[in-house]
């Protein structure tokens, strides 16, 4: 008899194929598996008084997460007599692509491919799957203009020392969700805007440390962290390039190197909602650019 986590390990090589998995072991998965997450789905009845905030914390959830299972609250209101979908955690209900692998559902995600698989009972073939510790957020707006944020935050391409999504925190080894990227730059390097837009904070701030935020066009928001110091003020504006601080270490900074903490976020009925950065930085073309000048020297 295979043990629980070696059978789920072996039906999991199935998935580096469309999420089919081989029928041989469908059915001591079945055994194995525990219940998809999806068919612990709860109902709850709203009743007066109730609102999403305190029928969320009776059920240990976040908002957005009924937000995301419950298209009629995405207004975030409820109605007495209200009938609400309750997931068993925290997550987001997506539907696969056809010829999605579970490793790209995961990828996608900025989580692990196993984990998912088994919360999802390891299927055989899911069209509908839930994603664990995903926060569900609102679709960005219609997308920008290709010059609105076409920056590059530092003066070169830098090494990436932490990237957008899920992430195991070097600092304290425990799995978090970081909403930008690190980009490693010595201590005193500028830092420039993006793009041109109007300060909306300039100061110290908990856990950014030293933080410039500047709001551009179309709902859209970046933020440079952990600076040494800022050099612009508050309300001021700003050109693309404009030097907006210099890289430093202050605040809680997720390495002890010198880096910038670069975010982009838009304007939601949830406030300021991280995006991927990715979507408007080539960080691919900054790590193959990093990794040559590493091997010149």
């Amino acid at each position: 008899m295979i043990c629980k986590s070696a059978l789920i390990s072996v039906i999991f090589l199935g998935a580096i194929a469309p999420v089919g998995l081989a029928n041989v072991f469908s059915q001591e998965a079945r055994e194995v598996c525990p219940t998809p997450a999806l068919s612990r789905l709860q109902r709850h009845r709203v009743a007066p008084g109730e609102t999403l905030a305190t029928i969320a914390r009776q059920y240990n959830l976040i908002p957005a997460t009924l937000m995301g299972m419950n298209p009629s609250l995405r207004d975030g209101v409820v109605s007495v007599g209200q009938e609400i979908l309750i997931p068993p955690y925290n997550g987001i209900q997506i539907e696969v692509e056809p010829g999605q692998t579970w490793v790209d559902v995961a990828r996608a995600h900025n989580t692990r491919a196993d984990v998912i698989f088994e919360v999802n009972g390891c299927q055989a073939e899911p069209r509908v799957v839930f994603i664990p510790g995903v926060n569900w957020a609102p679709a960005p707006p219609v997308t920008p203009s290709p010059n609105l944020l076409s920056g590059y935050p530092l003066p070169i391409m830098a090494e990436v020392l932490l990237r957008y999504g899920w992430q195991l925190d070097p600092v304290s080894g425990q799995v978090v969700f970081h909403g930008g990227i690190d980009l490693s730059a010595p201590t005193g390097t500028p830092v420039l805007a993006v793009g041109k837009g109007v300060v909306a904070f300039a100061g110290y701030r908990e856990g950014y440390g030293n933080l410039v935020v500047v709001n551009h066009a179309q709902g859209k928001q970046t933020r440079y962290a952990h600076l040494l110091e800022t050099v612009v003020d508050t309300g001021q504006q700003v050109a693309l390039g404009e030097t907006l601080g210099l890289v430093g270490q202050t605040g809680r900074p997720s390495s002890d190197r010198p880096h910038l903490h670069f975010e982009v976020r838009y304007n939601s009925n949830l406030g300021w909602v991280a995006e991927d950065p990715s979507s408007y930085l080539d960080i691919q073309e900054a790590d193959s650019h990093y990794n040559r000048r590493v091997r010149r020297q």
